[in-house]
């Protein structure tokens, strides 16, 4: 397997979850795997989506967003409803995987139906998948300002 591959500028990873022990262990998994990430993390997506509102440096905002489905205060559905109204304003594209335990395919498939959405994981993530993660987000190092289109 290939080994992730460190880049200038860590990735900023926000992780939107609740639960406690899946966050330490991707955090330890990451850290085990040496991936050059920055992680946050939010226990709902109204936290996050806050956040993303309240940031005015697009240098601040994540590269890449590992949520969850069923949060407490917003889920993840709710998330990505708020998050489809805002993105054109945030002038960087952030990469969206729904990490879940849930292997029901209405789930799947609904989470696959958000554009934004890059792939639906099953928790927890293995390091294969944490390797594809980090080396298909977009540099945070390139640059380049991204616009969402309307």
């Amino acid at each position: 397997m290939q080994e992730m591959t460190a880049e200038k500028n860590p990735v900023n990873t926000w992780i939107v979850d609740d639960d406690d022990i899946y966050v330490y262990g991707l955090k330890k998994l990451a850290d085990i795997k040496g991936v050059n990430t920055t992680m946050s993390h939010f226990i709902n997506g109204q936290e996050a989506i806050n956040e993303l509102k309240n940031t005015n440096d697009h240098t601040q905002l994540p590269d890449v967003i590992l949520l969850d489905i069923n949060m407490p205060v917003m889920d993840g559905w709710e998330f990505m409803n708020d998050f489809a109204e805002i993105k054109s304003r945030l002038g960087k594209i952030i990469t969206i995987y729904f990490v879940s335990s849930s292997i029901s395919l209405d789930d799947i498939y609904r989470a696959k139906s958000f554009s934004e959405v890059t792939d639906y994981i099953f928790k927890p993530v293995t390091s294969r998948q944490l390797n594809q993660i980090y080396n298909n987000s977009p540099s945070p190092t390139d640059g380049k300002i991204y616009r969402y289109g309307a």
